[in-house]
């Protein structure tokens, strides 16, 4: 189970990092190739390079987080925080009126699904980071 843990974590994180990359290097060519973006408002480079940064630090966190165990609860939760928060940004603009509901069932796989995962992933991280936490062999090691 942690192994699966770990290549999810991993994974989330390099998808995050690959976005990040797109966005940053290519912002014109992201914006016109991710559906239902020219949707959301007029093109803008600076704005989309700022989000592709906070892409950037969430895959950092993620595959930080994989490879260190003990600071996988701070750093997931942090990446949960961010992706949940978008997700439900984009549930905000269907209840307003900016997009319809089909938009949520375009973006569910690279917006909705993602802040799913990680959450998940960062529940049991702190779940299990309880554990760790007592288990100095493992863990963070206690000084008296």
């Amino acid at each position: 189970m942690e192994r699966l843990v770990t290549s999810a974590g991993a994974l989330i994180g390099l998808l995050a990092i690959g976005n990040a990359i797109a966005m940053l290097v290519d912002p014109v060519n992201w914006y016109f190739a991710v559906p239902g973006v020219t949707g959301t408002g007029p093109y803008n480079a600076h704005f989309l390079r700022d989000i592709g940064l906070i892409f950037l630090g969430v895959g950092a966190a993620m595959i930080v987080g994989a490879a260190r165990r003990a600071a996988r609860p701070w750093l997931w939760s942090a990446a949960a925080l961010w992706l949940s928060g978008h997700a439900l940004f984009h549930f905000w603009e269907v209840a307003v009126g900016i997009c319809g509901p089909s938009s949520l069932v375009r973006d569910f796989p690279a917006v909705t699904l993602p802040a799913i995962l990680t959450a998940a992933l960062a529940v049991r991280a702190v779940w299990a980071g309880s554990a760790v936490d007592d288990h100095p062999a493992i863990g963070v090691q206690h000084l008296a």
